[in-house]
């Protein structure tokens, strides 16, 4: 994470940005995230075991968390942890954002259940913060600052799950100004529980004469306790039964059950509910993909330590029994989850520090350069992360071999914990179908030629290395990023005529340009930790695992990016060609 912070993202020229004052100071910086790794493992950790086991538990009178959670979430308040990345000028720290993701990333290790919880209510603070009225923010705001509050997003229906314009959740206006809303939503993370005294639920609803689609959406907040302390007309009516995730309870709400109506207030202005919601969306991708990068390192520490502790087999060179780490498919498998765990949370790192800079720079075209990276690496990030960490905990098992199928060893939690993540917040194919109509076609391909730009600088750095696996790094980082753009290209031109052939191929085109983006952080990392070794500064052994790592990412996982890109510029028509009736 250092490592990271301070040669990838650059966390010095990030301090230079106004309220990031605290990036100036290592010494600061490792402070907490030291503190926060003895939270995770002091706290979080101990009960994600029994998040899993015992779950959740649903009554008539409201959902009760697993035992423990209750006290854990008291001493995360207590400690600080809830408002890290909270506005200051209601009482939160407002660490940089970079800062924030490291420290989400690892309480996401140490129990992904727990952490959906307040991690839900920095995004549905920065949604208030963009749309709401000064009372609004003056009112809820102070209370999710403190933790007093808990806060949710609710769009999704039973007959409305990626579709959110055919959402029928209603709004009637009352003679106060106030609304009451009738409907149901599903799918509501932490939509009830125990934790909070109250829980504001940001809700998606269609006032009377609305236009029909997304563009008569208008967005409410809807306290589950009003402030005369009455129980709002919101009710919990179930929590799923799940695959993973366990201790986190997904609700079932009905708002209006009792007949009169859930009593809520407009956020913003009427029929843009979709804008207000997305900031808090793109801020939850984001974190998705970061609890995608701590279950997959939490799921390779599982497999490696198993692998250095079994002892089976000999080697084909000869000699007795050894620990299986030293397998040539093990170490390949490990190798493998490794090194795609570094370059996601690198490019997680570089989204963060993006977002850091969209926000706080002083230059506002400096701002909007960062912005249009940002709108372009999330989906990107989002979809490529998630569906990558369900495969590096699905290769934690392989590791473990027979002993990674008995529950009992919990190996199996991180990959039924993570599968989710490439489902809610938008599908990959969601992330997919926004990458290719709304930040590549919408553009005419800008954004990406941009940071194509930087891509290529890199690989130039790593040619003149003289050194000569960097400069193989640089000849594949380039190959496959021809092939990622002769894609985008073909893209770009065939959308207009062909667009389901093009979205047909968008989820390969997306695991291309993540792959990418992904190895060109671990050519960088290479740069930098090779010029280290050659002048004997820091630890030795870790740089030379850096660029260990960054090699095998290059010459076992960049040349997907080939074949995805391929799939993306050919597979579409195959797709669709296909009748109904034939599968």
């Amino acid at each position: 994470m250092h490592f990271v912070l301070r040669h990838l993202v650059e966390v010095e020229r990030l301090a230079q940005l106004p309220d990031s004052e605290v990036l100036g100071d290592p010494e600061l910086t490792h402070t907490i995230l030291e503190q926060a790794g003895r939270f995770a493992s002091e706290v979080l950790w101990p009960l994600d075991r029994a998040g899993d086991v015992e779950g959740a538990r649903w009554t008539d009178a409201g959902v009760h968390t697993t035992p423990g959670f209750k006290l854990a979430y008291r001493q995360y308040v207590e400690a600080g942890w809830n408002n890290v990345a909270m506005p200051a000028e209601f009482g939160g720290q407002d660490l940089p954002p970079v800062l924030c993701s490291a420290i989400y990333e690892m309480f996401a290790a140490a129990n992904k259940a727990f952490s959906m919880c307040p991690n839900l209510v920095p995004e549905a603070t920065r949604a208030l913060m963009a749309a709401a009225s000064e009372p609004m923010k003056s009112f809820y705001i102070p209370k999710l600052v403190s933790g007093e509050w808990a806060a949710t997003m609710n769009l999704t229906e039973p007959q409305a799950g990626s579709d959110v314009g055919a959402l029928r959740t209603r709004a009637d206006l009352q003679p106060d100004g106030s609304y009451r809303l009738f409907g149901q939503k599903i799918f509501i993370s932490f939509g009830d529980h125990d934790l909070t005294s109250n829980i504001v639920h940001l809700v998606l609803a269609r006032i009377a004469g609305a236009p029909q689609g997304s563009r008569g959406i208008s967005l409410f907040v809807v306290p589950k306790v009003l402030a005369d302390g009455r129980h709002n007309d919101v009710q919990c009516t179930g929590i799923e039964r799940k695959l993973g995730n366990h201790g986190s309870p997904t609700c079932s709400m009905s708002y209006g059950a009792r007949g009169e109506g859930a009593t809520g207030w407009l956020v913003g202005q009427e029929n843009c509910g979709l804008q207000a919601m997305f900031v808090m969306m793109n801020g939850a991708r984001l974190n998705v993909g970061l609890e995608a990068v701590g279950v997959a390192d939490r799921a390779y520490q599982q497999a490696l330590s198993y692998a250095r502790e079994r002892i089976q087999g000999r080697l084909a060179t000869g000699g007795g029994s050894v620990a299986i780490i030293r397998h040539p498919d093990v170490r390949r498998m490990l190798l493998s989850m490794r090194s795609q765990i570094e370059a996601m949370r690198a490019t997680a790192y570089h989204i963060a520090a993006a977002r850091q800079m969209a926000e706080r720079h002083p230059d506002a075209v400096e701002r909007r350069s960062q912005q249009s990276f940002l709108d372009l690496a999330i989906p990107v990030f989002k979809g490529w992360a998630t569906e990558t960490a369900i495969e590096v905990a699905s290769t934690s098992i392989q590791v473990f071999g027979g002993a990674g199928y008995v529950e009992d060893n919990g190996v199996s939690q991180p990959l039924r914990d993570v599968r989710v993540t490439s489902i809610y917040e938008g599908t990959t194919a969601i992330q997919a179908q926004d990458l290719v109509e709304r930040k590549l076609v919408r553009d005419g391909g800008v954004a990406f030629r941009a940071w194509l730009a930087r891509v290529h600088a890199t690989a130039r750095q790593l040619a003149g290395s003289g050194n000569a696996g960097l400069s193989d790094t640089a000849r594949r980082l380039t190959t496959s990023s021809a092939a990622l753009t002769q894609a985008v290209e073909q893209a770009l031109t065939d959308y207009a005529h062909r667009p389901l052939d093009v979205l047909a191929g968008s989820v390969p085109l997306l695991r291309s340009f993540g792959v990418i983006m992904g190895g060109w952080h671990m050519a960088r990392a290479a740069l930098i930790a090779q010029r280290h070794l050659e002048v004997a500064q820091g630890h030795t052994q870790f740089m030379f695992a850096k660029v260990a790592s960054a090699r095998y990412y290059a010459t076992n996982i960049l040349p997907q990016a080939i074949a995805y890109a391929d799939v993306a510029r050919e597979g579409g028509a195959s797709v669709m060609e296909m009748e109904e009736a034939a599968f």
